[in-house]
C-alpha cells in the first residue's frame, strides 16, 4: 500500500486531505481514476485477489512437510511441538471429498488424536476421532483410538462399542487381536470401578437472563443519539442483549482465538476447509462462519446399514452428530474470503469488517427469507437511489454516525486507497454486484469511517502470571497472594447496531462485556427513569488522567468529552499524577504543565461554586479561599509553594529503578534483603516527592505486599495491602471493580492469618460485586 500512496500526485493527495463529506465523489473518481491507469495498482489487485497467487491456499506438499516434522517429534516424544505440527498440516490440507476411504485430512485427525491421548487431553482426543469418522466412518484406526479415550473417561459403554465398530473394520487378524486386547482391558478395568458400563452425560444447563424493561433513544444535546432509561434500574441488571451485525478477529490473535466466536482455541482447533487462514473451536463455529456443512456420502449409510442394529444406531449417532448436523443460522460471513486469496488476510481488520457488512447486506438482500424486515425501507429508497451499495449505506449504517471531516488527512487518503482496493476485491467474489464508480466508492469511504468510530473492540480476561500461585505441576505457598493477574485482551472488532448508540462517559453507569461475541451489558449503579445509560469507551476516571483520557478519546473516537469526569474537576484526576508540596504540613497537590493546562479552567469552576457544592476531599488539595493565584506549574494548589519539578521527577526514576528489580525478584520468587531494603527506601522516595494519593505510590505499596507475602512476612504483607486500598479509595468510586480486586488481595492475607476481619472484607467484596 505504501507503494500506492507514494505514487499519488501531492496535489491530489492534498485535495483528499482537505476533503468533507461533499467533495467525496469528486475525491473518488480522482484517485480511481488514477488507480485505473497506474499499473502497480493491478499489479497488487492480482496478488491480493487472484487464487493463482494465493498464499492462503491448500498445498497437500506443505501438509505433508508439516506432517512428517509432527512425526519426528512425536517419536522424540516431544508431543506439544508434534501437535502444533499436526495442527498445522490440517490448516494446509486439501478435503478430498473423493477420496473418503483414504482420506488425508482424516489421518492428520487421529495423528492428532494419539498426541491429545498422550497429552491426557482425552475430550479434545474424542472429538478429532469423531471428526475422522465424520469424513471416514470405516475407519478403525479411528474407532480404536475413541474407544481408548472413552475408556480413559470411564464410558465404558461407549468403549465398547467403539471397540466393536474397530473390529467390524479392520481387515488384518493382527488388528483385530489388538482390539480384542484392549476390550479385555476395558472389562477389566470396568469391573473394578463402581460405575459399570455407562455413558457420562454432560449436565451442564444454562440459562438464558433477558435484559431488563426497555430502554429508549433519545437525541442528546451536544451527544446526538443516546440511550435512557424507561424506569428505575437496580445496579448488576443486563439491560442490553445483541449479536453482532460483523465481527473480525484482529491479526494477533488468528493462532489464538476462534475466528467466529473470539473464545480461546482448544488443543483441537478446526481449521477451514477451503483456505489456511481461520482456526475455529469448533466444527459448529466452522459451519456458521463458513457455510461448510459436512455431508455422510451414500456408500457410508449402506455400510452402516449392514451392521447389527444397536451398533448401527450407535455409529449413525457418533457420525451425524451435533457437529456434522448443525445447519448456519446466519449468514456466512467467511464464505466470500474463503477462495484461497490474500486480501482478507492482508488489508486492516476495519476494512475486511466494512467487507463482510457489504457482503452481508448483498445475501440478505439475494435471499428472500431474509428480505422481510427490508421490503418497506426498500420501497422508499428504490424511489431515490438506484445502486445497492447505497441503499445498504442508507440502511444499515443509518444507526451508527461518522466523523469524516474530523479525520486526519492521512486517514483520509488511507481510507480513500482502502475502499477502492476493498470494491474490487470484493468484485472479483461476487461480480457485478459490486460496481465500481464514484458513488460506491464514496459509501464504502463513509462506511469505513463509521466503522472506526462505531465498531467496538471485543475483549477477553486473560491470566497473567499469577505470582505467588504456582503452576500445575508445583505447590501452593502458605498465602496465596492474589495479585492483579488479569488483564483485558483485544480479540476483534464488531458492530453492534444497537450497541453504538450507547453514549460514552468518563465515569460509567454500564458496563459491556462479551459471552463469545454476543454483546452483554449490565449496570453498575442504581439508574433512575429518563437517566442516561453511559459506558467507557476505554479510558475511565482513575485509570488515566484527564488530559490523557481526551487526547484518547479525540484519536480513536474523533470526539471531544465532555461528560462530567472531564467537564468538572474531581480529585483523581489532580492527584492521579501530581506532586506533594514540599511543606509537610500542607496537603496541596502540586502539578505539571500539561496537568495544569486540562485542569486550570475547571479548578477556577469549582471554586467559584464553593459555597454550593462542598467536597472535602478536594479542598485538602486546594486554596478554599482563592486557589487562582496557585494554579501555575510547580506551584502547590493549596499554599502556593513551589517545587522543582525536574529535581522531583529524577528522584521518582531513580526510585523506579530499585521498583523494577523488585518486580524482576517476584517473577523470579528470589527476593534478597537488599531487594527489599531497596524497594522501601525507593518508596520513601516516592512518599517524598508525590502526592500522597498517587497512584504510583499504590502500585509500588502493592507489590511490597506481594513481595512480603511471598517472603512468608504476612503482616507486612497486609499492612502494604491496606495502604494500597487506602489511596485507590480516593482515586475510585467506593463500589468500583478496582477496590473489590484489592480487597480479595486483602482478604487472602487475612484468611492465612486467621484475621477475624477477612468477614468484614469478605462483605465489602459483596458489596461492590
Amino acid at each position: 500500500m505504501e507503494t500506492l500512496k507514494g505514487a499519488i500526485p501531492e496535489g491530489l493527495k492534498r485535495m483528499i486531505g482537505d476533503s468533507t463529506v461533499d467533495d467525496l465523489s469528486a475525491t473518488s473518481s480522482s484517485l480511481h481514476s488514477f488507480f485505473h491507469h497506474f499499473e502497480p495498482f493491478h499489479q497488487l489487485l492480482t496478488e491480493l485477489a487472484d487464487p493463482k497467487h494465493a498464499l492462503c491456499g491448500k498445498s497437500k506438499d506443505a501438509a505433508l512437510e508439516s506432517k512428517q516434522l509432527g512425526n519426528q517429534c512425536f517419536s522424540k516424544g516431544d508431543y506439544a511441538n508434534a501437535l502444533d505440527c499436526y495442527t498445522q498440516a490440517l490448516r494446509k490440507a486439501p478435503f478430498e471429498a473423493s477420496d473418503m476411504e483414504n482420506n488425508f485430512v482424516a489421518t492428520l485427525y487421529i495423528n492428532r488424536a494419539t498426541v491429545l491421548h498422550k497429552m491426557s487431553l482425552l475430550t479434545e482426543c474424542l472429538r478429532d476421532c469423531t471428526r475422522a469418522l465424520q469424513i471416514c466412518p470405516s475407519y478403525a484406526k479411528a474407532w480404536y483410538r475413541r474407544g481408548k479415550a472413552n475408556a480413559s473417561l470411564g464410558n465404558y459403554k461407549d468403549a465398547e462399542c467403539d471397540l466393536n465398530m474397530a473390529k467390524i473394520m479392520e481387515s488384518s487378524s493382527s488388528g483385530k487381536r489388538q482390539i480384542e486386547s484392549e476390550q479385555k482391558n476395558i472389562l477389566d478395568q470396568c469391573n473394578s470401578t463402581s460405575t459399570g458400563l455407562q455413558h457420562k452425560e454432560n449436565t451442564l444447563t444454562t440459562v438464558g437472563e433477558v435484559p431488563q424493561g426497555k430502554l429508549q433513544c433519545v437525541t442528546i444535546p451536544e451527544k446526538g443519539r443516546g440511550m435512557i432509561s424507561s424506569h428505575d434500574i437496580s445496579p448488576g441488571s443486563l439491560v442490553h442483549s445483541e449479536e453482532p451485525y460483523a465481527v473480525i478477529i484482529l491479526k494477533h490473535c488468528r493462532d489464538s482465538h476462534c475466528h467466529y466466536c473470539l473464545n480461546d482455541l482448544p488443543a483441537d482447533r478446526v481449521p477451514c476447509r477451503s483456505c489456511s487462514v481461520p482456526l475455529y473451536c469448533s466444527q459448529q463455529c466452522q459451519t456458521k462462519a463458513g457455510g461448510q456443512v459436512l455431508r455422510i456420502f451414500p456408500e457410508v449409510h449402506s455400510a452402516i446399514e449392514k451392521l447389527p442394529s444397536d451398533l448401527g444406531e450407535y455409529a449413525v449417532k457418533v457420525i451425524q452428530g451435533h457437529d456434522s448436523k448443525h445447519e448456519t443460522e446466519n449468514i456466512t460471513e467467511h464464505k466470500h474470503e474463503c477462495q484461497g486469496v490474500n486480501w482478507s488476510a492482508v488489508l486492516p481488520s476495519e476494512v475486511v469488517l466494512a467487507g463482510r457488512i457489504l457482503a452481508r447486506f448483498l445475501s440478505e438482500r439475494r435471499t428472500s427469507e431474509h428480505i422481510t424486515y427490508f421490503v418497506e425501507k426498500l420501497l422508499i429508497v428504490l424511489l431515490h437511489y438506484s445502486s445497492w451499495l447505497t441503499m445498504a449505506y442508507m440502511l444499515l449504517m443509518q444507526e451508527l454516525s461518522h466523523f469524516y471531516e474530523h479525520m486526519l488527512p492521512e486517514s483520509k487518503l488511507d481510507t480513500h486507497i482502502y475502499s477502492i482496493v476493498l470494491l474490487y476485491c470484493l468484485n472479483r467474489s461476487f461480480g457485478a454486484a459490486f460496481s465500481i464508480d464514484e458513488v460506491s466508492i464514496s459509501q464504502v469511504v463513509i462506511i469505513i469511517s463509521q466503522i472506526k468510530v462505531n465498531c467496538m473492540t471485543v475483549v477477553r480476561l486473560k491470566s497473567k502470571d499469577a505470582h505467588g500461585f504456582s503452576d500445575q505441576f508445583g505447590e501452593f505457598p502458605s498465602c496465596a497472594y492474589l495479585t492483579s493477574n488479569v488483564e483485558q485482551v483485544r480479540v476483534g472488532k464488531a458492530i453492534y447496531k444497537a450497541g453504538s448508540l450507547f453514549n460514552h462517559s468518563c465515569q460509567p453507569n454500564i458496563h459491556a462485556y462479551f459471552l463469545s461475541r454476543n454483546l452483554c451489558i449490565r449496570t453498575t449503579k442504581v439508574i433512575p427513569a429518563e437517566g442516561h445509560l453511559e459506558l467507557s469507551y476505554g479510558p475511565q476516571v482513575g485509570f488515566w488522567d484527564c488530559k490523557d483520557r481526551l487526547n484518547f478519546l479525540k484519536e480513536e473516537y474523533m470526539f471531544q468529552c465532555q461528560c462530567t469526569g472531564c467537564s468538572k474537576v474531581n480529585l483523581s484526576d489532580i492527584v492521579l499524577n501530581g506532586f506533594c508540596c514540599v511543606n509537610p504540613n500542607c496537603s496541596g497537590a502540586v502539578l505539571d504543565s500539561r496537568v495544569i493546562n486540562c485542569e486550570k479552567q475547571k479548578i477556577k469552576n469549582f471554586m467559584s461554586q464553593l459555597k454550593i457544592d462542598k467536597n472535602d476531599d478536594i479542598h485538602t488539595v486546594l486554596n478554599q479561599n482563592n486557589a487562582s493565584c496557585h494554579i501555575q506549574p510547580g506551584h502547590c494548589l493549596k499554599c502556593g509553594s513551589y517545587r522543582d519539578l525536574v529535581s522531583s521527577s529524577a528522584a521518582v526514576d531513580k526510585a523506579l529503578i530499585f521498583i523494577k528489580r523488585l518486580l524482576d525478584a517476584i517473577l523470579s520468587k528470589e527476593i534478597s534483603n537488599t531487594t527489599i531494603a531497596d524497594a522501601l527506601k525507593s518508596l520513601h522516595w516516592l512518599r517524598s516527592n508525590l502526592h500522597a494519593y498517587n497512584k504510583l505510590i499504590a502500585e509500588v505499596e502493592d507489590n511490597l505486599a506481594q513481595a512480603f507475602c511471598l517472603l512468608g512476612e504476612l503482616q507486612l504483607s497486609m499492612d502494604h495491602c491496606k495502604a494500597s486500598i487506602k489511596i485507590l479509595e480516593k482515586l475510585y468510586h467506593p463500589d468500583d471493580i478496582v477496590i473489590a480486586y484489592e480487597l480479595v488481595k486483602l482478604c487472602s492475607i487475612q484468611l492465612s492469618t486467621s484475621d477475624g476481619a477477612a468477614m468484614d472484607t469478605i462483605s465489602r467484596i459483596v458489596q461492590d460485586l
